[in-house]
């Protein structure tokens, strides 16, 4: 069974628990109320048939990009989120991205999901779950 393309621009349209994520990774308060603020746009190149994704989260504050291949592990550079590397892997669960950050803080990920034209993100770090939702423009 072939896997979906996340290929597209996605403009985030609602988030949850957004602050408790950031205080979970030691985001200084100032800094998590404006990150708090920020609607980000999503810029995945995606190929499915070699597993190389590229995903631009743009903002007007700060931008962070993620170069990877699914299925092997590297090590990322969260130092534009936290400060913090920390080796990663992304797989498929399913029809969705799984991504596991080992590291530092336990039990941090995320998931991405398409669900028609929205793409779905949960964010996870030592229990607390954030999500934003985004919508792929026309």
């Amino acid at each position: 069974m072939s896997k979906p393309n996340y290929s597209g621009t996605f403009h985030m349209v609602s988030q949850e628990n957004m602050d408790s994520y950031l205080a979970a990774l030691d985001i200084n308060f100032a800094l998590r109320k404006i990150v708090c603020m920020l609607k980000p746009t999503k810029e995945i190149t995606h190929d499915p048939v070699t597993g190389a994704m590229k995903i631009r989260t743009l903002t007007t504050f700060k931008n962070f990009n993620m170069d990877f291949t699914i299925g092997q592990e590297f090590t990322e550079d969260l130092g534009p989120v936290d400060g913090r590397t920390c080796q990663t892997t992304i797989s498929w669960e399913g029809d969705k991205l799984l991504c596991v950050q080992r590291g530092e803080k336990e039990g941090r990920g995320w998931t991405h999901w398409l669900e028609n034209n929205m793409l779905h993100l949960e964010m996870r770090v030592q229990g607390v779950v954030a999500k934003q939702v985004f919508k792929k423009a026309d």
